[in-house]
């Protein structure tokens, strides 16, 4: 009886966190820059960043902590060029996935000692997108032309559809979608879809672009599940 007990508080302390939003510090450029990541770990926690997303993802022991995300700019998928070092920590810190080797950058924490401790690691990228996953800079825009809202919506819906349809292999249909109104966010497209599957069941998920005005180029676009259970058949 007592197994069977310990199971469910076993699972309690695995899974991810709510997403976390990176703080742009400046100094890079869309194809060029750095992230820095502070968690808090006493066991063995995961983080993921995609863009200027990232969650944490317990393995064992206390829940992990954040402490700081930030970012010259967004992550790009698929960089030509990556690189990973950790910073400081007294367990180990890996890559565990690079991200071009497709999706995200995931990078495994192990805190052996007894008591929790801080970790810290950064993030460096440069060349771009070896494959530009949106199509590179929208035609028409750019040298003093501003991407107008409407146009901007339409090239976020573009690049979530395609991001939706490698991910999830069903059709995607868009609830809402609108410019972000938080204070700082004014370049951001937020909104939400329903991925239908072919065969049958619908799940429904949160979606964010960044999207550069001056260009018309989508600097990353992010899907998130909503909460609750899937209706995926």
């Amino acid at each position: 009886m007592w197994r069977l007990l310990l199971i469910p508080m076993m699972l309690a302390g695995i899974g991810y966190s709510q997403p976390r939003e990176a703080t742009i510090v400046g100094g890079g450029s869309p194809d060029r820059g750095k992230c820095t990541i502070e968690v808090v770990v006493d066991g063995t926690a995961d983080v993921e960043i995609r863009g200027t997303q990232a969650w944490l993802r317990n393995l064992s022991g206390r829940p992990a902590q954040w402490r700081r995300f930030e970012c010259t700019a967004p992550m790009p998928s698929n960089p030509a060029e990556f690189r990973f070092a950790g910073v400081d920590g007294r367990g180990r810190q890996q890559l565990m996935r690079d991200p071009r080797q497709g999706g995200g950058a995931i990078v495994r924490i192990e805190d052996k000692e007894g008591g929790a401790e801080g970790y810290t690691f950064d993030l460096f990228w440069g060349g771009g997108n070896a494959n530009p996953p949106y199509g590179g800079p929208r035609p028409g825009w750019g040298g003093g032309r501003r991407m107008p809202v409407q146009e901007a919506v339409r090239a976020c819906q573009d690049a979530v559809r395609d991001e939706a349809g490698q991910r999830y292999r069903g059709r995607v249909d868009f609830l809402d979608a609108r410019i972000d109104d938080n204070p700082g966010r004014h370049d951001w497209v937020v909104g939400r879809i329903a991925i239908r599957y072919p065969r049958g069941g619908q799940d429904e998920m949160r979606f964010s672009c960044s999207v550069d005005f001056d260009s018309g180029r989508v600097r990353s676009a992010n899907i998130e599940p909503m909460r609750g259970p899937s209706n995926r058949d």
